[in-house]
């Protein structure tokens, strides 16, 4: 299973995107994701969860910019 530590960036940088709008914040929650997604002891239920906000975080990245 992931580390704690993962899954709180991941949620951190999902939450930091939504605030601001900050493509680059999206990009790493994109990424992080995904190395969840990776791992061998994540449930499919779980797995297709991080998989469906990557993809979405993914989407997002051209239609925000960046107020910083």
């Amino acid at each position: 299973m992931p580390s704690r530590e993962i899954w709180a960036g991941a949620l951190s940088l999902l939450l930091l995107h939504e605030e601001t709008g900050c493509a680059h914040s999206a990009h790493n929650a994109a990424r992080l994701l995904d190395q969840i997604c990776d791992a061998d002891d994540v449930d499919d239920d779980t797995r297709k969860l991080c998989e469906r906000a990557s993809a979405r975080l993914s989407c997002q990245e051209s239609r925000h910019a960046c107020p910083a």
